[in-house]
C-alpha cells in the first residue's frame, strides 16, 4: 500500500508498562442501547464541518487515549470482550509513554458523554468509541469543546463528521460490493427482504442506490416487523406465491385437458409455475434471525441457486452454514484470513471466542498507538490532527484495509463471501489497496 501501515499481525513485543486507567462512571439508569447493526434512531446530525484540530503532547510526554466502552448494563460483556481486543493492541504496538483511560458508559447517551468528561480531564487526547450511535452524539460536544477528535465504533454515517470519524462497517459499503460482485454474474433484478429497523432501512435505499448505479431492477421490496415469530406471511408477499400457484393449477388444467401425461409428471413436485420475478434477494439479518427466516424461502419455492440470496457482513459466522438454506449465499465482508489470526490469538490469551465486532477495538487502538509513535518519531508536539487520522493512504488491520474519507465516515477494502457448510469460500478477495477501489 506504499505509505500504509499494517496494524495487525505485528509481533513487536513491545509492551505498555503504564498499566490502562479505569474507572467506571456511575449507572444513569438510561436505558441501554442496541448494537450497532440494530441501533435505536439516531438524533439529527449536525451540520458538517471539518474535523477539530487535535491534540498536544501532555508535558510529562505521555500521549492518553480514551477508550469508552460498555463494561456495566446489558452490553457489560461486550464491552469487556473491547477491552480485551485493545489491550491486545495496547501490548502489541504502545510503549510505556502511550496510556489508555478507560471508562465505563454504562451502554447509555448520558453514561457515554460522562465517560467522555472524565477521560478528556485526565487529559485525553483522543476519544475511542463509545459503541453505539446515540452515545456518539450524546458525548461528541465535550470532545469538540476540548479540541478532541473522536473514533466512534458506531457504523451510523449520520453521526460522522465535525470531530467524529466511524469505525463501524456502514452497510451501504456492503451492498455495493456483493451487488457489484452479483451484476457481474449476470444477476440484473433484484428483491429485499428486511425488518423494518433503521439498519433494516439504511440496508434497503443502499440496495436501490446500487441497483440503479448498475442499470439493474429493484423488483419487489417487502419489510416485517423485528421480532415477530413467523414471517410466513412476508416471505410468502416476497415469493408471490398465490400467482405463481395459481399459475400451477392452470397449466395442469391445461395439461389434463390436453391428455399430456408426460407434462403432468413433469409438474407431479411442483408448488409453484415459475420463477419469481427477482434473481437475488437481499436479507439484511444475522444470528437466530436468520436462521429462522432463511428455510421460509425454500417452503414458498425461493430456492438457490435459481433466486440467490444476498446477505451483509452480519452473516460473517460461519455457524449460519448449518442452515442447508443459506448454502451458496453471498455476502461482503472483511478478509477473514486475518480475522481468523486475531481469534485465535485472542482466544489463547482470554480463554474465550470474540465476538465479531472487537476487530473494531484492536484496529482503533492500534491506529492510535502508530499515530502516537508517528508524534514521538518526528518530535512533533502535536497528535492525532484530523489529517493524520485521515491519512490517505489508509492503514491495514484486523478487518483489512481502511481509511477515514474528509465526511469521517470509514472506506475499506471487502472481500465477497460464499457461505458453505461451517466455513466461507472466498469468490473475491478483498482488494489490498486503495487504487483497486477508487476514490
Amino acid at each position: 500500500m506504499g505509505a500504509a501501515i499494517a496494524l495487525a499481525g505485528c509481533q513487536s513485543g513491545r509492551v505498555a508498562k503504564r498499566a490502562t486507567e479505569t474507572q467506571a462512571t456511575p449507572d444513569l439508569t438510561v436505558p441501554a442501547e442496541t448494537p450497532p447493526a440494530e441501533s435505536a434512531e439516531a438524533p439529527e446530525p449536525e451540520e458538517f464541518a471539518p474535523p477539530v484540530a487535535g491534540a498536544t503532547l501532555a508535558p510529562d510526554g505521555v500521549v492518553r487515549v480514551g477508550l469508552l466502552l460498555p463494561l456495566s448494563g446489558r452490553h457489560a460483556k461486550l464491552g469487556q470482550a473491547l477491552l480485551n481486543a485493545a489491550q491486545l493492541a495496547l501490548f502489541d504496538l504502545a510503549d510505556d509513554r502511550f496510556a489508555l483511560i478507560v471508562r465505563d458508559t454504562g451502554g447509555t447517551p448520558a453514561g457515554a458523554q460522562a465517560a467522555a468528561r472524565s477521560a478528556i480531564q485526565e487529559g485525553a487526547g483522543l476519544i475511542l468509541g463509545p459503541l453505539f450511535a446515540t452515545s456518539t452524539t450524546a458525548m461528541a460536544s465535550e470532545a469538540r469543546a476540548a479540541g478532541v477528535n473522536v473514533i466512534s465504533f458506531s457504523n451510523d454515517r449520520q453521526i460522522a463528521g465535525n470531530g467524529v470519524f466511524i469505525m463501524g462497517l456502514a452497510p451501504d459499503a456492503q451492498v455495493e460490493r456483493v451487488v457489484d460482485y452479483a451484476s457481474r454474474q449476470g444477476l440484473r433484478r433484484y428483491a429485499v427482504l428486511a425488518p423494518s429497523t433503521p439498519y433494516g432501512t439504511a440496508v434497503m435505499q443502499a440496495l436501490r442506490d446500487s441497483v440503479q448505479r448498475k442499470g439493474a431492477e429493484l423488483s419487489r421490496v417487502v419489510t416485517y416487523s423485528p421480532g415477530i415469530p413467523d414471517a410466513s406471511a412476508e416471505v410468502r408477499s416476497l415469493a408471490d406465491f398465490e400467482r405463481r400457484k395459481q399459475a400451477l393449477l392452470v397449466e395442469r388444467q391445461r395439461l389434463t385437458s390436453a391428455g399430456d401425461k408426460a407434462g403432468l409428471r413433469r409438474l407431479e413436485n411442483q408448488e409453484t409455475l415459475g420463477p419469481p420475478d427477482f434473481e437475488a434477494v437481499m436479507l439484511p439479518i444475522g444470528g437466530k434471525s436468520l436462521l429462522a427466516l432463511a428455510p421460509l424461502l425454500p417452503y414458498f419455492d425461493v430456492d438457490q441457486p435459481e433466486v440467490r440470496y444476498l446477505g451483509t457482513a452480519l452473516w460473517n459466522d460461519p455457524r449460519l452454514g448449518t442452515e442447508p438454506a443459506l448454502v451458496g449465499g453471498w455476502f461482503a465482508a472483511p478478509p477473514p484470513n486475518l480475522w481468523q489470526n486475531f481469534r485465535g490469538r485472542y482466544s489463547t490469551t482470554f480463554g474465550d471466542q470474540p465476538p465479531r465486532v472487537v476487530s473494531l477495538a484492536y484496529d482503533a487502538t492500534a491506529l492510535a498507538a502508530v499515530l502516537a509513535g508517528r508524534a514521538f518519531s518526528s518530535g512533533s508536539a502535536r497528535v492525532f490532527q484530523a489529517e493524520e487520522i485521515a491519512d490517505a493512504s489508509g492503514f491495514s488491520g484486523v478487518d483489512g484495509i481502511f481509511r477515514f474519507l474528509p465526511t469521517g465516515e470509514a472506506q475499506r477494502g471487502l472481500a465477497v463471501l460464499e457461505m458453505q457448510r461451517g466455513r466461507f469460500r472466498v469468490l473475491e478477495p478483498a482488494p489490498q489497496t486503495f487504487e483497486a477501489i477508487g476514490s
